[in-house]
């Protein structure tokens, strides 16, 4: 069985699911009180799938509450992050998928 990617961060940490040509997958975790920093990514869309816990998604200037079966989709180009703000670990499913443009590149 091959083994998966995993990375520990101060926030929590991810592990890549699957990583193929024209989209990646990861399971990302954030711990209790802890976020993610503000970013976003000049070629990729981002679906995020939340699976367990509670949180704040921020996109932009907007701000979405999350919880289990909640779904966020962050275009290209957009600023974004998420904070625990739940006593449980939150887990969400992100799918990225290169731009149109980044396709043709």
């Amino acid at each position: 069985m091959m083994s998966r990617e995993t990375d520990q961060r101060p926030w929590g940490g991810y592990e890549v699911l699957l990583d193929e040509a024209a989209y990646k997958t990861k399971r990302i975790w954030v711990e209790p009180g802890k976020r993610l920093s503000l970013q976003f990514h000049r070629r990729r869309d981002e679906h995020w799938f939340v699976v367990a816990g509670r949180g704040l998604v921020t996109r932009s200037e907007e701000t979405i509450a999350v919880t289990r079966g909640s779904v966020v989709d962050i275009p290209a180009g957009v600023a974004h992050r998420i904070e625990n703000t739940g006593e449980e670990t939150v887990v969400f499913i992100e799918i990225q998928t290169a731009t149109i443009s980044a396709r043709m590149i």
